[in-house]
């Protein structure tokens, strides 16, 4: 990969620990998975937004245990443990703002154009030819001090086109190097892990209220799939095709089949479907 330099673990504990928002910050060189070892800690009583980073992980997973390449130099791997205190009912939107805070970083951080596909994944792109540049994946875990929201974040930095894997739904990968893009890894973990505190915090203050915040208007905002042609797979030979006309307040999506009826979806997985 174009950049092996290290991730400066003490100067972000600084900045971020000592001087932000969190309550812990540890860089390991290789891991397993950083969501599976903060559901560890999680379930042990780890303090609320605590942050782990790797360099590389061996078994790194998005949605559905998909498995997500992390190999080391090529991009920033973090996960942090959140005990927001919201009602289960917002508990979802989770991933959805955690998209918010990143797609809002990439633009001002790169100036590459950033969106979202629902309900977890970074397109970078302009006009219809977004490309998959980092997927969001959020847990929650039971531990002795209620419930944990795990969250992980895999985003591509630094490979070239030639070295990035196949897209799931249909989209190829692309990385912010491959975009155009010279990132500063340091500079870039510090902006998207304060922004992460800004929309989380707000969330939380509000007891999971995207409306008031405004982060529902964000979210809607980012959010590529709104006005695309989509079949949602359901699971099974069951599939849900129509127009994506709408993110609701409980954070599911809402398609408008061919029939005009309307249906919001809270799970599936979506593929942005081509017009002929």
């Amino acid at each position: 990969m174009s950049d092996e330099v290290l991730l400066d673990g003490d100067a972000l504990r600084r900045r971020l620990v000592d001087d932000g928002p969190y309550a812990a910050l540890d860089v390991v060189a290789v891991t397993g998975s950083t969501n599976s070892d903060l559901a560890e800690a999680a379930a042990k009583g780890a303090a609320d937004r605590t942050v782990l980073i790797a360099e590389e992980q061996s078994a790194g997973r998005g949605r559905l245990q998909r498995q997500w390449i992390s190999p080391r130099g090529s991009g920033l791997f973090v996960s942090v443990l959140l005990r927001p205190g919201v009602p289960p009912s917002a508990v979802a939107w989770m991933p959805l703002i955690a998209g918010v805070a990143l797609a809002e970083t990439v633009e001002r951080t790169t100036g590459v154009p950033a969106g979202l596909k629902w309900p977890n994944d970074l397109l970078l792109g302009s006009g219809e030819d977004w490309h998959k540049g980092a997927g969001i994946l959020s847990e929650a875990v039971a531990g002795p001090d209620g419930i944990a929201i795990v969250l992980g974040m895999g985003v591509n930095l630094a490979q070239r086109r030639d070295q990035l894997p196949t897209g799931a739904g249909g989209l190829p990968a692309t990385s912010l190097a491959a975009e155009g893009a010279e990132v500063d890894r340091d500079e870039f973990t510090l902006a998207l892990l304060d922004a992460l505190a800004e929309v989380e915090g707000r969330w939380r203050d509000a007891g999971g209220d995207v409306v008031t915040t405004g982060l529902l208007d964000r979210y809607r905002e980012r959010c590529r799939t709104l006005g695309q042609r989509v079949r949602v797979e359901l699971g099974g030979d069951e599939d849900l095709v129509g127009e994506a006309v709408d993110v609701d307040d409980s954070g599911r999506l809402v398609v408008r089949a061919d029939t005009g009826r309307t249906t919001a979806v809270s799970a599936g997985d979506v593929v942005h479907v081509r017009r002929s």
